[in-house]
C-alpha cells in the first residue's frame, strides 16, 4: 500500500512540482498516509490533531483530499449548545469560521457561509438562517470592513439565491427578535438566525468562547468543511470524549460526501 499511495500522491502533485522521492517522504508521515487511504477509498475519513498542529492536519488533508469542485476555501464551524432553548435551533446553533481562515477576502467569506449553510442541514437537520456579522446592521456605520461582509453577501446571493442569509448585521439583530425588528425591519433573518458567520477568525474565536463560558453552553469543534473527503482536526488538548464526538460528526459528514458525489456522477 505505501508504493501505491506514494504514486497517487505523486500523480496528484507532480504538476505543483513533487518529485517522486518527495512523495514517498510525505508518505512516511502517518497524516498523508491516512488521507491517501481515504482518496483511494480504503477508509472514508481522517480524525487527526492530537499529536499535531491544526495547520500541520489541515495541510495534510489539503493535499491529499483537495476542495469540493466549486469550492477554493477550507474552513471550520463550531456547533453551539446553549442553555437558553429560544436561540437557534432549541439552543443549537453553528458558528464559522472560528478556527482556520485568518481574514477572509470576500470571496472566502462566501464560500465560508455557503459550506455553513450545507453543515447547518447536515447537523442541525434544518433550513439555515444565516446572519453575516459585523459591528454594523445595514448601514448604520461606515468601514472598508463591512464592505467586505456586504460584498461576501452578493456573491452568497448570486451562487445561491435559494439561501435564506442576510447582513451586515450585528449579533443582537441577529439574535434577539424585538431587536432585530427594530435595527433590520422585514429582514427574513434578523432576530431568528440559527447560523452566525463571523467576518474573521479574531470575532469568530473570541464570539464562541464568549458565547459557552458565559452561557454554561457546550462547544463542538473547530469542525472542517470544505473539503472533497471527511476529515477532522481535534485539538493537542482533547480528552477521549472528544476523539468519539469527532469521529461521529467525521462518519457523517463521510456519508454527506458519498452522497454529493453520487449526485454529481
Amino acid at each position: 500500500d505505501f508504493e501505491e499511495y506514494a504514486n497517487a500522491y505523486y500523480e496528484l502533485r507532480k504538476a505543483k512540482g513533487m518529485t517522486p522521492e518527495e512523495a514517498h517522504a510525505s508518505m512516511a508521515d502517518p497524516l498523508y498516509y491516512a488521507n491517501m487511504m481515504v482518496r483511494s477509498g480504503k477508509a472514508d475519513g481522517t480524525v487527526a490533531g492530537a499529536t499535531n498542529t491544526t495547520a500541520h492536519t489541515v495541510r495534510a488533508a489539503l493535499k491529499c483530499l483537495g476542495v469540493q469542485p466549486g469550492l477554493k476555501t477550507v474552513s471550520s464551524f463550531f456547533l453551539m449548545v446553549v442553555p437558553n432553548k429560544t436561540f437557534g435551533e432549541n439552543g443549537a446553533m453553528i458558528f464559522a469560521d472560528c478556527g482556520v481562515v485568518i481574514d477572509p477576502d470576500p470571496l472566502q467569506l462566501a464560500e465560508i457561509t455557503l459550506t455553513t449553510a450545507d453543515s447547518c442541514r447536515l447537523f442541525l437537520d434544518t433550513d439555515p438562517r444565516i446572519a453575516m456579522l459585523s459591528f454594523s446592521t445595514k448601514g448604520s456605520a461606515k468601514s472598508e470592513k463591512i464592505d467586505k461582509v456586504v460584498e461576501a453577501l452578493g456573491i452568497v446571493k448570486a451562487r445561491r439565491p435559494d439561501l435564506n442569509v442576510d447582513g451586515e448585521m450585528q449579533v443582537d439583530a441577529a439574535l434577539i427578535p424585538r431587536i432585530g425588528q427594530s435595527k433590520a425591519p422585514g429582514s427574513p433573518v434578523a432576530g431568528r438566525a440559527n447560523v452566525l458567520i463571523f467576518p474573521d477568525i479574531q470575532s469568530g474565536n473570541i464570539g464562541y468562547k464568549l458565547a459557552e463560558r458565559m452561557s454554561g453552553g457546550i462547544a463542538i469543534g473547530p469542525i472542517l468543511q470544505g473539503f472533497d473527503y471527511a476529515s477532522n482536526d481535534l485539538s493537542r488538548g482533547c480528552k477521549a470524549e472528544d476523539i468519539v464526538d469527532t469521529v461521529v460528526i467525521t462518519a457523517l459528514q463521510a456519508i454527506d460526501c458519498e452522497r454529493r458525489k453520487a449526485e454529481r456522477a
